[in-house]
Parts: C-alpha cells; structure tokens; sequence
C-alpha cells in the first residue's frame, strides 16, 4: 500500500486496513495463478510463453485458432552466418531385408532399343535399381474346412472315422481366428472401435458382419486369456520390484443410470517385464491389496494413499520424481521468474542426467547404484534444502507451495531410489504411465467399456498387447501362435504360454 495512502487513515482503524489490504494481495494472487492455468489449458503448451497482456488479448478474441498461438509468441531473431555451408544430399533410407520383394521390370521404350549410329539391337547391360514401401488391401477370404471321414467297406459295424475339429477362439461362430485376432489388434493397438471396422469390413468385403458379431467374438478372445494374464501375475510377483499406476475407464452398469459408471483400470509392471491391468469398479484400497496379497519387495507408485498399508511385512514404498517435478513445472509456468522454482527444476534435471549418463553406459543395477550415490545423493540434498526453503516463502495454497508440500510429503519415497533401490528402481514411474497411454487413447474412441463383466476380459486382453509391446514380440503372431487352442490347454500349461515364456522358449528353439 502506498505510505502516503496509509497515512491519510486514522491510526484507529489502520490495522485492520493493512490486514484487508493484505488479504486482497494474497487473493488476487491466486486468482492470477488459476486464470493463467486456465490460459495454458485453454491456449496449448505454446502458450506458456505468452506475456499477460498478450493473454489477455487472446481472451477477448472471439475465436482462436491453433495456429494463432505460436504466431503470437515473440521468436527470437534467427541467428546469421557469415558462410553457409553446402547441404547433404539426403541419405535414402534402407528397406528391411525380411519383407518380401516383388519385382518390376520396366523395358525400355521400343525406339530405344535400336542402335542409331548402326542400326543393331541394344543389350541389357543392366537395370537402374530402387524399391519402394508398398501394401494390398486386407484380403477378406472364405476357409472352407473338410474334415475327412473315414469308413471300411468290408466292416460297416466298425464305424466311422472323422477327423477333429481344429481349436479355434469361438467354437461354431462364423468369424475366423484371424478375423477375432485383427479385430483385437485393431481396437486395442489402433483404438478403432467395433462399428468403424464392421463398416470398413463391409466396404472391403461386401460383408456385413455387425458390431455385436465382432464384440462378442473379442471377449470370447478376453475370457479365454484371462487365464494367461493370471500368470502373468504370478511371474510379476514372483519378481522384486513392481511399478503401479491407476487410470478411469467408463463403464455402463445398472449402479449409475442414464449415466456411465466411473470404472478404474490399475496397472502393475515391471521395466522390461509383464505388465498386468486388474479392473475395478472404484479406486479403493482393496484393488492393489487383493492383486499385490503378500508381495514383499519394492513398490513404485505415485502419492495416491491407496497403495499405503498394503501387501507383505517387508515390502518397500517408493516414490516417483515425474509427479513432484510435474508439480514445480506448473508452478514456473504461472511465474517464470521465479529463480527458486527455477534452479529446484535444474537440480532435478542434474537428477534425469545421471540416469540418462547410466543408460548410455549401459551399466547394470550394481553399476547405476554406484553412479547415483557418487552424483545422485548429494543433489538430492541440496534440492531438498531448497524446496524447505522455497516452502517457508511460499503461501501454502499457491502453486510452488502446493508443490513443495507434496515433494516434503513424498521426500522419504522420493529419494529412497538413489540408496535403498539397489540400482533396479528406476527415478520415476514413467514406465507406468507409459503403459496406460493405450488405455487414454482408446477412451477417447471406444467409449465406454460395455459391462462391468466385460471389464476384466478387457483388462486380460490389454495385458497380453501391452506386455507383447513392451518385450518386443509381435502381438499379431503371439495371438495367432497361443490363442485359438488356449480353450483346450490344460491349467499347468497356461504358464508355459505367458508372452515371456513363449519369447524365451522360441529363443531356446532357436539357439
């Protein structure tokens, strides 16, 4: 306030003046924070660099385009070069060697091929040489399957021989395994719903094969390897370290009418391992209790207080950087000049840079251990200093101090990696979240999930595609190799069939 404003007001009601005056600062404060969030919300990323005046101009537009945003941003100057130097011709690309090759012979135009000094034929000498990526349509086809019969014409009382019925995912149905299998792949890795592929099917094929039809032959597909993914289960628990993470899926279901239930798909994984989503109608404790049991080891997810107090006596929580530093990032894009949240940010980028200086080495989990207590733990000192700090000038409903207290809430999980982790627990739960990106993108197409019986067929279903992803198999040829005879295989079996069993067996098979 201004000294010369305050003392034109009788000392009697001062105090309570400047504790008004006080109070409109800090409102105005936050009310400043949550309209440019909105902006950043509103306007995209780029606008981020937007002063607020030019924010506010934007905001009275009428209409804002996508494009309009970037061209409001100042640019710096581009920087001139006293000599530019000549450009590389650009390096075509190689075609993999394991597609098959048709070739094209494209003859030489017939007054070409005589010889115009003596009149004589020209030879091929050779061919100019260049390839292309191309594809076909899907072929849609028939299989007509005979399945031979067989009698003796001297002994009818013997009988006849007919030959089995080959496995198959849904017994007597009209669509093929190959159909149900690229249906699965096509709503599950391409996020292209029933109705769009009945009505592609019926574009290409001259068939019309309902929405129904193809739902029902995929959740014949869930039910069947829902036993798969509960060994899968079993091999992720069997393991030390386990990753989880939590995302809502829409359900229909008779317990909210005229609206879509709000379901929870969780997500439990190990890096470079299975990855198994359990489905939930609600977000409460006793998902990860029932799926984790008495798993002992160690525990990565974010600060959501459902994973406390859960499964074995020894377990180990541990945090995860990317929900603290996503904290502080949003709190420098409300106020970049802000030089604590500025330089906490840079310590936690050192953080990233030792991890990444491992990876590159390819060290393994004795030698990451080793290289983060040399760098890691003596950052994490000073980025804790700096946040106790940063906690006590911030007001404790702005954005930095929201950001401080949920890192001081998380610091004993969130610096426990760099010691206790043994060099296996990774900075982050990145792994986790990546995982759920399919699971985001099909929301926006599919809907809703049709059922809450559906859901775990859909949830078995999303853990064989993403584990197929994340260990490099073909998800298309794992599919085909286990799935039509998974009906008929036996309970010891199934274990043998998990993706990493199967990966490992064609290795050995191969070796």
């Amino acid at each position: 306030m201004d000294p010369e404003l305050l003392n034109q007001i009788p000392e009697s009601i001062r105090p309570r003046v400047e504790a008004a005056f006080l109070h409109l600062q800090i409102q105005n404060r936050f009310l400043s924070e949550a309209l440019r969030m909105e902006r950043i919300r509103k306007f995209g990323p780029s606008s981020e660099r937007l002063t607020p005046e030019q924010a506010d101009l934007l905001t009275l537009e009428p209409v804002v385009t996508a494009q309009e945003v970037p061209a409001e941003v100042a640019r710096p100057e581009p920087v001139q070069r006293a000599e530019s130097k000549p450009r590389k011709a650009p390096i075509r690309e190689t075609l993999p060697e394991h597609l098959p090759r048709e070739k094209r012979i494209i003859p030489v135009a017939p007054d070409q091929c005589q010889c115009g000094q003596c009149g004589g034929e020209k030879k091929v000498i050779g061919y100019e040489r260049s390839e292309r990526l191309t594809v076909r349509p899907a072929e849609y086809y028939v299989m007509e399957t005979l399945r031979e019969k067989r009698a003796c014409p001297k002994c009818e009382e013997r009988g006849v021989s007919v030959a089995a019925v080959p496995p198959s995912i849904v017994e007597k149905g009209i669509l093929g395994d190959g159909l149900v299998i690229d249906a699965i792949l096509r709503k599950f890795c391409d996020h292209n719903p029933f109705y769009r592929q009945a009505a592609s099917i019926e574009r290409d094929a001259g068939v019309p094969v309902s929405q129904a039809t193809l739902g029902s032959a995929v959740l014949r597909a869930g039910e069947l390897l829902r036993s798969v993914s509960a060994a899968m289960r079993a091999e992720l628990l069997c393991g030390e370290y386990i990753q989880a993470d939590e995302t809502t899926v829409p359900v229909r279901s008779e317990k909210t009418v005229g609206r879509n239930h709000q379901g929870y798909l969780w997500e439990y994984g190990r890096p470079g391992g299975p990855v198994v989503y359990n489905f939930r109608m609600g977000r409460e404790r006793e998902g990860p209790r029932s799926f984790l049991g008495q798993f002992s080891g160690k525990l990565q997810s974010d600060g959501y207080q459902a994973y406390d107090e859960i499964g074995g006596k020894g377990l180990v929580h541990f945090g995860c950087f990317a929900h603290a530093r996503r904290k502080f990032v949003d709190a420098a894009k409300l106020d970049p000049k802000d030089k604590q949240c500025a330089w906490i940010l840079d310590r936690i980028r050192q953080l990233y840079a030792v991890e990444s200086e491992a990876r590159e080495a390819g060290l393994d989990a004795a030698g990451r251990e080793a290289l983060r207590r040399q760098k890691s733990v003596g950052l994490l000192k000073e980025i804790l200093t700096a946040i106790e700090s940063a906690n006590a000038d911030a007001l404790p409903q702005s954005a930095l101090g929201k950001a401080c207290a949920y890192a001081l809430g998380q610091w004993t999980r969130l610096e426990r990696y760099a010691e206790a982790g043994n060099g296996v627990v990774e900075i982050d739960n990145n792994w986790a979240e990546n995982a759920m990106r399919g699971v985001a993108l099909g929301r926006k197409n599919w809907l809703h999930v049709g059922s809450e019986e559906a859901g775990p067929k859909m949830a078995a279903i999303y853990s064989v595609v993403e584990t197929c992803k994340r260990l490099e198999i073909n998800p298309r040829e794992y599919l085909q190799a286990v799935l039509p005879g998974l009906g008929s295989a036996t309970t010891g079996r199934v274990p043998e069939l998990t993706p990493m069993a199967w990966k490992r067996a064609r290795a050995e098979s191969t070796a």
